[in-house]
């Protein structure tokens, strides 16, 4: 019976089409309802977000505009706590504006006197030192502060945080269900190739064509590199994939418009690599993070660069290949005890084709390696909801 209710103001990346930052929205929604319901505690979620209208719409919780002073002001003051992230929010390699934002809302919600949570972040990288005071005097007022890595870990016990103050838990999105409309768990040993797909572009999932079984290989991929050595080097493994095996190629863009830009470069490079029954085929317009689950769970390997992309995969005991571009990749592959294929400044095509042709024969091994591990991420990247709600239910 539920007994109490709170208002939990939600800050982070969301609004801009990232399927990834959306999974971690909807994964700390699912995770918070689920807790609270546990504990007797009704949450009232308000998201910040860059398009508060889809948001609602996607979600069906309240939302406000992130970059509203006003609203954002109004929403804090009136919750009864502010949660921040999860993803990768305090880092100032993609510009400076980043950490001075998601730490000014965190540091409003303290001044109003507002219980503050840090949900999973990735931290880092920080190069200027001058942000490095504002993290540990932020972090330090936080009644609870969890991380996604180690290096996370690391970074704020140098800023002065203490070892017991931090805990280091799996990305959310592990802990991300597949949706409700009757979709079922994948057998965990399901051997590649039993799959069905379509050659059509889709916003859909992959629907059985009734003509082929091929091993689906799922791809995401991103401009990087200005010369774009890594997405020729992608496109070169894999048409060298294509002359040993037929597979579908599902390329799933995360990042809307620019990924799906990316994937279809790369499938311009490829050409054509039906001549030995390989085909071809994109996701088209997906956004619903719990729809680009469930194309993730439908393949048999996925090669990606968006982190997501990956957890995703591992989420559904689908091996990811990981191509890395930030520290964030290498870290989520080392908790899966594997290593990235390659890197965006360092790419062997030979190499990635070999590493993926051995995965698709011994995908029945890996997942039996592996399962128990990924099982143990799932259970744990519920822990941030667990606490956060245990302290709202001491407060309340």
């Amino acid at each position: 019976m539920v007994t109490t209710s709170q208002k939990i103001v939600i800050s982070g990346y969301y609004g801009f089409r990232n399927s990834g930052d959306e999974a971690v929205l909807k994964s700390i929604l699912t995770a918070l309802e689920e807790e609270s319901r546990k504990s007797g505690i009704k949450i009232e979620p308000i998201v910040l977000s860059g398009d508060p209208e889809s948001t609602t719409a996607m979600y069906g919780v309240r939302s406000v505009h992130r970059m509203k002073f006003k609203e954002v002001r109004e929403a804090i003051k009136e919750s009864d706590g502010l949660i921040s992230g999860g993803g990768s929010l305090l880092q100032d390699a993609t510009g400076l504006k980043s950490i001075p934002y998601y730490l000014g809302v965190i540091k409003l919600a303290q001044w109003l006197k507002k219980p503050t949570f840090i949900y999973a972040q990735g931290i880092g990288p920080v190069n200027r030192k001058i942000f490095n005071p504002m993290i540990r005097s932020v972090f330090k007022a936080c009644k609870y502060v969890s991380v996604r890595d180690e290096q996370s870990a690391e970074l704020l016990r140098q800023l002065g945080l203490q070892w017991n103050q931090i805990h280091v838990v799996p990305d959310p999105v592990m802990g991300l269900p597949l949706p409700e409309n009757g979709a079922t768990e994948k057998s965990v040993v399901a051997g590649s190739g039993e799959k069905s797909s379509v050659n059509e572009e889709s916003s859909d999932v992959n629907t059985p064509s009734g003509n082929t079984k091929l091993p689906v290989i799922g791809i995401s991929v991103r401009f990087w590199e200005s010369d774009r050595k890594e997405l020729t080097a992608i496109a070169a493994g894999l048409k060298k994939l294509c002359v040993h095996k037929a597979v579908h190629l599902r390329f799933m863009p995360f990042h809307l418009p620019k990924d799906e830009e990316a994937s279809r470069f790369v499938m311009e490079l490829m050409g054509d690599v039906s001549s030995k029954g390989s085909e071809v085929s994109i996701t088209n317009n997906l956004t619903d993070p719990q729809l680009m689950l469930q194309e993730v769970s439908q393949c048999d390997i996925v090669i990606g660069m968006r982190l997501h992309s990956l957890i995703y995969a591992a989420s559904q005991y689908v091996p990811p290949v990981g191509i890395s571009y930030d520290p964030k990749i290498d870290q989520f592959m080392l908790r899966l005890d594997s290593d990235p294929v390659g890197s965006t400044s360092m790419l062997d095509a030979d190499q990635l084709a070999k590493h993926v042709s051995k995965l698709l024969d011994q995908r029945s091994q890996w997942l039996k390696e592996h399962e128990e591990l990924i099982t143990e991420l799932k259970q744990e990247a519920r822990v941030p909801a667990q606490q956060i709600i245990n302290y709202l239910g001491r407060k309340g």
